[in-house]
């Protein structure tokens, strides 16, 4: 009977711990980097011929190299929401890009990963492009964020031409954009206002992450830096200008890759890095309509602002050494959902009350298994339209209008190309693992496939909806307003 009750004790205390305990009972910190706007192809690691990025493959050669990642709707508000709080974007309200003459946000309702890590005593802290709400009830201190520097929406909502001048209050620009503010906490500490200020952004969100990593040192943190860049207009410090083969484009993500670097080699210096699970990865495709002045989803089809996978797809770099044995490449496909609860499975927090999407990645991460939890992963976009779906190794796409260049001639140093519209007239059915550019449609050869596919969609839509059948989810909760 004693020895029972010992054994009993054992499991109890072990089932009160993090999902990687370690022997001084500290729990994992927590860094997220998020691009915008970046291509697959983007990193050396992953493929780019001629962007250097030495930090971010090192991770990548000592962590998990993830090669079927997807950003959860390719476009900027509504995939933050999703990596925020573990749910396909539509189901919290969310869809598109918000702008500066929008009164929603983030609803309060909704539990983000900064307040569930906080509910675990961990500092929080945000540096970069914001994006889910300007109003001072959707900022980041008001949904789990002790500190919050950076902007609220995106570079390019601003009173700026594409040279980089401010436009005369009677333009266009400047009747839809007010100044592009900066924000310390709830204040507005300055303005970002030329190309200049806008090629200090990296530098700076990079030296106040390193900051808050050192007043934080002796505590559990958690770290969200998502860049304003590449997302256009890009600029780029003077230490970096020239550096890159690909032009400005390509000095902007060597930046960007010094500042993983810098951040990295914060942590090693109050040896941190071993202790700490550092992600890397983007908000949706480049945004090709820009050109030279846009990234590279080779070799995947299409960009920003469609379902293709070079709109979804991106490069992602998992580090922990503490919990995962790097070296190795995963191409289980997972979406950024499936952040959330990773880490609260790693940390041991308490699932967000509301229903969330996403799935514990970290049996996939750890070797356990190469299965994922999910059935299929689904492709919204527009004002709740599926677009397409993913199972095991097979996209399927809905009927649909998309934007392409069609192979047109692009846009030069930051002035933007105009899309065409094309039409997906029938179901398509790719095997991306024979075909990852999507050039083949298969659907009349796999029948069996394609209804599989159907009735999973069907499922879906009567959850969160879909407006190309003029289906209303059941599961649909309200976006926050301000009144």
């Amino acid at each position: 009977m004693r020895n029972l009750f010992i054994v009993i004790s054992l499991l109890v205390m072990s089932s009160c711990t993090t999902k990687v305990e370690s022997s001084n009972n500290t729990p994992p910190n927590i860094i997220i980097v998020f691009t915008d706007d970046q291509g697959y192809q983007d990193l050396s690691s992953f493929g780019s011929p001629n962007i250097n990025t030495p930090h971010l493959d090192q991770m990548a050669k000592e962590g998990l190299k993830l090669t079927n990642f997807y950003a959860a709707q390719a476009v900027c508000s509504a995939s933050r929401a999703a990596l925020l709080t573990g749910c396909y974007p539509n189901r919290i309200g969310i869809a598109g890009a918000l702008f500066p003459h929008h009164n929603i946000g983030i609803n309060t309702q909704e539990t983000t990963l900064a307040e569930m890590l906080k509910a675990q005593g961990y500092k929080t802290a945000i540096f970069g492009k914001w994006h889910l709400g300007h109003h001072p009830e959707f900022l980041p201190n008001n949904h789990g964020f002790d500190e919050f520097k950076g902007i609220p929406y995106s570079n390019d909502m601003w009173p700026v031409d594409y040279e980089g001048n401010q436009v005369p209050a009677d333009h266009r620009l400047a009747k839809a954009y007010p100044q592009l503010p900066f924000f310390n906490n709830f204040e507005v500490v300055k303005e970002i206002r030329t190309l200049e200020d806008q090629g200090q952004l990296t530098t700076e969100l990079t030296e106040a992450a390193v900051n808050f990593i050192e007043q934080n040192k002796e505590n559990p943190f958690f770290l969200y830096v998502p860049h304003p860049m590449p997302h256009t207009p890009i600029a780029v410090s003077d230490k970096f200008k020239g550096k890159s083969e690909q032009g400005l484009y390509g000095d902007v993500i060597m930046e960007i890759d010094w500042s993983v670097g810098q951040i990295m080699k914060k942590l090693k210096e109050h040896q941190l890095h071993q202790n700490t699970l550092f992600i890397f990865t983007s908000d949706n495709g480049p945004w090709l309509s820009f050109g030279n002045h846009a990234g590279s989803a080779l070799p995947l089809r299409e960009g920003k602002g469609t379902a293709w996978e070079g709109g979804q797809r991106e490069p992602c770099v998992v580090y922990y050494p503490k919990g995962i044995k790097g070296g190795r490449t995963i191409e289980t496909p997972m979406m950024a959902i499936d952040i959330l609860p990773t880490i609260a499975e790693i940390t041991g927090a308490t699932l967000p009350k509301n229903k969330i999407d996403g799935k514990s990645a970290w049996d996939i991460w750890t070797g356990k298994t190469d299965q994922s939890q999910h059935q299929a992963f689904f492709f919204y976009y527009k004002k709740n339209e599926l677009h397409g779906v993913r199972y095991q190794d097979w996209k399927l796409y809905f009927p649909h209008t998309y934007r392409t260049l069609n192979g047109r001639a692009v846009g030069q140093d930051g002035y933007q190309a105009k899309y065409e519209m094309n039409t997906v007239e029938n179901i398509e059915l790719y095997d991306l693992k024979h075909d990852i550019s999507e050039t083949n449609d298969v659907a009349s050869q796999h029948p069996e496939v394609v209804e599989k596919i159907k009735v999973l969609a069907d499922e879906m839509r009567s959850k969160l909806g879909d407006k190309l059948y003029n289906i209303e989810g059941t599961g649909n909760r309200p976006v926050g307003r301000i009144n």
